[in-house]
C-alpha cells in the first residue's frame, strides 16, 4: 500500500504540477517548489528535468523527506529512489499528460537516462 487513499490519488492526477519541499537538517521546511509529476499505480512519482544537480532533486535526495502539495492534497512525505518504478509506463504517462508542452520539456522528463533520477513520494501521514 502506498499510503495515498483512492480519493487522494484521483485528486492528484487531476492537477499538472506538484509542488515539493524537502526537510532541512532541523526540520524545517524549505520553501515549495513547482514541477511536473505522474500518478502511476497507487504511486506518486518525480522525475528531476535537468539531473541529479537540480536542487529541489538533490535536497529531496540528501534529507529523504518533506512535503508535497498538489490540488486538495498537502502530505508529509519520504522521498524513495524509484529504481523499481515502471518507468515505460512513467515515460507513457508523462507524455499522456504532458505532450501539449512541446517535445523540448517533456524530452526532459523522460527516457532511460531518467531512471536514475525517479523518487516515489510515499506520505507518512
Amino acid at each position: 500500500m502506498s499510503g495515498w487513499s483512492a480519493d487522494e490519488l484521483r485528486a492528484i492526477a487531476r492537477v499538472d504540477e506538484l509542488q515539493v519541499a524537502s526537510r532541512r537538517a532541523d526540520g524545517s521546511l524549505r520553501p515549495f517548489v513547482t514541477i511536473w509529476f505522474v500518478v502511476e499505480g497507487d504511486d506518486v512519482y518525480l522525475r528531476s528535468a535537468h539531473g541529479p544537480d537540480n536542487g529541489w532533486y538533490r535536497r529531496a535526495r540528501e534529507s529523504g523527506s518533506g512535503r508535497v502539495r498538489v490540488g486538495s492534497v498537502e502530505k508529509d512525505v519520504l522521498f524513495e529512489v524509484a529504481d523499481d518504478a515502471p518507468h515505460d509506463a512513467l515515460d507513457a504517462a508523462l507524455h499522456a499528460k504532458y505532450d501539449r508542452y512541446g517535445p523540448g520539456p517533456v524530452g526532459a522528463i523522460v527516457g532511460p537516462e531518467l531512471v536514475a533520477v525517479t523518487l516515489r513520494a510515499v506520505p507518512t501521514t
